[in-house]
């Protein structure tokens, strides 16, 4: 009879904890959740029982608590809260999920500016766009997957174009299809957002997905198409790129355009090239120096130094040097091509153009060891940029100069010659 008479005492005292439980998330208040914060790590599971609370407030303020935290165990809280009905929260997360990986992100990214207006979301991205993690660095498959998901379906407009760059970032190839499909959203951001991420992770495979986009009626998205087609190599668009050289009124358009088909190398485009080497648009001029630099026929080596001698603008003159540097000239001497491009390394204004040429160029196993040099004894700049070349275009016998430029004396140049060392040997 006793046991008979506890069930209802049982389930009695299990209504009344619930309903004390229910009280006390209650009486819970945002100022609660950040003092919970303060915990780190040991709070974390207490703050992602607080993603499924009702109350808005208390769901943000957990995920701020949580990335602020950012430790491993913070993942999996995170990736729940991207799945969050609110595009803040969602927001919050996938910059969270970023920051684990690359840190200070949180800094610049959407969730720094993010703004609410009534119902509406406001915030803007920073205007560069070039943030990506080092090769040696490897996101979990579950972070990659709920980011794409974000991407392709989350609840704003804002929070789905967060998510691509993100997934551009960590270098998700596993999302590509998520992104893919963000593309065809009607939302300028989420679009180029998606192709910018789909230039990060640099899979040729999705070239043929983005060709729709090369006539986009918006500029900012048919620029970022034909880049990206340029980027991924894809020789099948070349006569729509062509048709867009040649219709188009909007000169970045033509810029972008010219450009991807100069990285597209075939010898039926040379006659788009003589058009344009000698063009009053520096940019075009730029554009068709890069072409013959492709060609890789040392015929044009002796017009390409006449243009080199008479051009007087930096950036044209900085595709020439590659074109020459291309065409064999790779010789290090005071007034070379390649010294130029080595040189501008130091320019606040133009290393950025000189770095993807020094990239491009020492795929070539014989001129990368003539970057040995600057690349020991060079300037700060010119060891640093150099070797993040090598990370890049390098391979296993380059291993024994980024061991020594890791001992450099200057600790910034040492520990950049120790990041190329790691990225280095994980590509290879």
């Amino acid at each position: 009879m006793a046991f008979r008479g506890a069930v209802p005492f049982l389930l009695s005292l299990s209504l009344w904890l619930a309903a004390e439980a229910t009280a006390q998330d209650a009486a819970l208040r945002p100022k609660d959740v950040r003092e919970m914060g303060k915990g780190g790590a040991d709070a974390i599971p207490k703050l992602a029982a607080l993603l499924t609370n009702p109350d808005f407030e208390i769901r943000l303020e957990a995920v701020k608590q949580i990335t602020e935290i950012d430790t491993q165990y913070s993942l999996d809280p995170l990736i729940q809260a991207t799945r969050d009905s609110d595009a803040e929260i969602q927001i919050r997360a996938t910059d969270g999920l970023v920051n684990f990986y690359l840190p200070g992100y949180l800094k610049t990214g959407l969730a720094s500016s993010v703004r609410r207006v009534g119902t509406s979301i406001k915030g803007h991205f920073t205007d560069t766009n070039d943030q990506v993690i080092d090769p040696y660095i490897t996101p979990r498959p579950d972070v990659i997957a709920a980011l794409g998901a974000l991407a392709r379906s989350g609840a704003k407009i804002e929070a789905r174009a967060n998510a691509a760059r993100a997934v551009g970032i960590l270098r998700g190839k596993a999302a590509i299809p998520d992104l893919v499909q963000a593309m065809h959203s009607k939302d300028t951001a989420v679009i180029y957002e998606s192709l910018v991420a789909v230039q990060k992770i640099r899979d040729p495979e999705a070239a043929s997905s983005i060709a729709f986009l090369l006539r986009d009626i918006d500029p900012k998205v048919q620029v970022a198409a034909i880049e990206t087609t340029g980027l991924l190599l894809n020789k099948s668009a070349l006569p729509d790129l062509a048709d867009v050289l040649s219709h188009t009124r909007d000169n970045k358009v033509r810029h972008a355009a010219l450009t991807a088909i100069a990285m597209l190398p075939v010898e039926s485009s040379r006659e788009i090239y003589a058009r344009y080497i000698g063009d009053k648009d520096e940019k075009m001029r730029a554009a068709a120096a890069e072409g013959y630099a492709r060609l890789k026929n040392p015929a044009d080596l002796p017009m390409l130094e006449k243009a080199y001698q008479n051009e007087g603008k930096t950036s044209p003159r900085l595709s020439m040097a590659f074109a020459q540097a291309m065409l064999g000239k790779t010789e290090i001497s005071e007034f070379s091509p390649l010294q130029f491009l080595v040189d501008t390394l130091n320019s606040a204004a133009y290393h950025g153009e000189a770095f993807p040429f020094l990239v491009e160029l020492a795929r070539d196993p014989a001129l990368r060891k003539s970057l040995y040099t600057p690349l020991l004894q060079g300037t700060r700049d010119e060891k640093i940029y150099l070797a993040r070349v090598m990370a890049r275009s390098g391979d296993k016998g380059d291993v024994p100069q980024l061991e020594k430029l890791s001992h450099d004396a200057d600790p910034e140049v040492a520990q950049e010659g120790l990041r190329a060392l790691k990225n280095l040997q994980a590509r290879t």
